[in-house]
């Protein structure tokens, strides 16, 4: 199992409509988020900014995110999603969601 963790800014203008969508996300976008094995996966919400973690237990991640990005439900909830977000000026070249490194874990 690998952890995930990355973040990204909120428009603050579009924060209650991305609280609202994802008070009820698709039924279909949640299970391709379990069929390209990703568990546990939150969003938080601090000062302008979401943090997203989750953890992937599969053995494929690339094929897995391919498959996620493949997937047109998933599409069409990403260009929902997207207008309410905004990059960071930081991020890699071809990331949305900037990706964070971890730093500290317990068990």
């Amino acid at each position: 199992m690998t952890r995930y963790g990355s973040v990204i800014r909120i428009r603050p203008e579009k924060l209650e409509e991305y609280r609202k969508l994802h008070a009820a996300v698709w039924p279909g976008v949640l299970k391709v988020i379990y069929d390209c094995n990703l568990r546990n996966y939150s969003i938080y919400y601090k000062d302008g900014l979401l943090f997203s973690y989750y953890e992937y237990v599969g053995s494929d991640y690339s094929a897995d995110m391919s498959k996620m990005a493949s997937d047109p439900e998933t599409r069409r909830w990403w260009d929902v999603c997207e207008p309410c977000q905004q990059p960071l000026e930081t991020c890699a070249d071809g990331e949305w969601w900037a990706s964070m490194e971890e730093i500290f874990h317990a068990s």
